[in-house]
């Protein structure tokens, strides 16, 4: 559970640096650090349960065209999966609690990823895990 906790508290800044950065990105509620921690916890939950099955059925659906483009395929529908995820995980939050964020569009959420992971990689590096 103290795994979890902490997951859950680096993707909550990880997301709050993404919401400051990325216009594309609306925080729902008040104060707007509800909604973005109430995002945080339903985007670890759905990367805790629904992802890595995502992941496995792209990968091996892609496998053939990730091979004959290098790579490229496999970033993309990286990307697409962690859209779906985002997505998906904006929508449990603003419907079951009515706080969160919005997520506009794939390349606001392409872009978010990115900013995610590398806060989260400095965020850990920081706090040691």
């Amino acid at each position: 559970m103290n795994g979890f906790l902490t997951r859950w508290l680096v993707l909550t800044i990880a997301a709050a640096v993404m919401v400051l950065l990325l216009p594309g990105m609306q925080p729902i509620g008040h104060p707007p650090i509800l909604g973005i921690a109430v995002f945080a916890l339903f985007l670890a939950l759905v990367n805790a349960f629904v992802k890595p099955i995502m992941n496995f059925v792209t990968q091996v659906l892609a496998l053939p065209w990730s091979i004959m483009s290098l790579g490229v395929v496999a970033v993309i529908m990286l990307l697409v999966v962690n859209w779906l995820c985002m997505e998906l995980a904006s929508w449990l939050a603003i419907s079951l609690f009515g706080v969160g964020v919005v997520v506009s569009g794939f390349f606001t959420a392409a872009l978010g990823t990115i900013i995610m992971a590398v806060v989260s990689s400095l965020v850990n590096a920081i706090i040691g895990k």
